[in-house]
């Protein structure tokens, strides 16, 4: 079930976020950027896993302009086929705005002490790397995101931390694209690269076919001590 706030945007319009609230806050703010899938299920999932860890989560609604509230899986044909339309008609710079003002709207909610961190999978992976390029974010974490190697050039931006949960059997990010991320943000003293042998794409999204209990609760618990360090107080 959803529980949509609204949030306004940089071009004055309005668009949804899903708003997950610690039982007990600890002040930070955790955004949590969609896979190519929309706010689904599993993405209000990971909300509540943040705000069950004391974090406000907010998981904005990034497909608004082509389709508001998308909310589909990746169990069948059909769904696939929207998901990749939704994926080449996204427009990344005005995404990148649309979660800019989420923060806005995260560090004037009640509770929150102005600390945000962001954590994507996927295009959402993408995205949190863009974040730390583009905002004054705290920290940000991308889970096997695709299209960074493309972006390798904003990387002289990244002044807060950056971690980068990379799956070396990524079927949408080749060997070579995993090396050149690795090599063009190897000096970067902010980022850190953690692989995961045998793993791939969506390792992470419980119930999903590659899903891996041990893997995702050691990238979980790396991203958890980030946010920890960087966030809390």
């Amino acid at each position: 079930m959803h529980n949509w706030v609204q949030v306004t945007g940089y071009d004055g319009n309005h668009f949804d976020a899903h708003l997950a609230r610690p039982d007990t806050p600890n002040g930070g703010a955790v955004i949590c950027i969609q896979e190519i899938f929309g706010v689904n299920h599993a993405m209000r999932d990971i909300a509540q896993y943040w705000a069950d860890q004391g974090y406000i989560a907010l998981a904005p609604d990034l497909f608004w302009r082509q389709e508001p509230h998308v909310d589909i899986t990746d169990r069948s044909d059909e769904e696939w086929k929207k998901a990749f339309s939704l994926y080449q008609g996204f427009d990344v710079d005005k995404g990148i705005d649309d979660l800019k003002a989420t923060i806005d709207h995260a560090r004037g909610m009640s509770g929150a002490n102005g600390k945000i961190g962001t954590v994507g999978f996927c295009l959402g992976g993408k995205l949190a790397y863009l974040m730390t390029c583009r905002s004054d974010t705290d920290c940000n974490v991308g889970y096997y995101g695709v299209g960074i190697d493309e972006s390798l050039d904003e990387a002289a931006n990244i002044t807060a931390p950056l971690m980068l949960h990379i799956a070396e059997e990524d079927g949408f990010v080749s060997k070579d694209a995993q090396a050149k991320i690795r090599d063009g943000l190897a000096s970067n003293p902010h980022v850190t690269i953690h692989s995961y042998p045998g793993m791939d794409h969506a390792f992470a999204r419980i119930g999903g076919k590659p899903y891996d209990k041990k893997n995702a609760a050691l990238a979980n618990g790396r991203t958890a001590e980030l946010f920890a360090k960087t966030l809390k107080g």
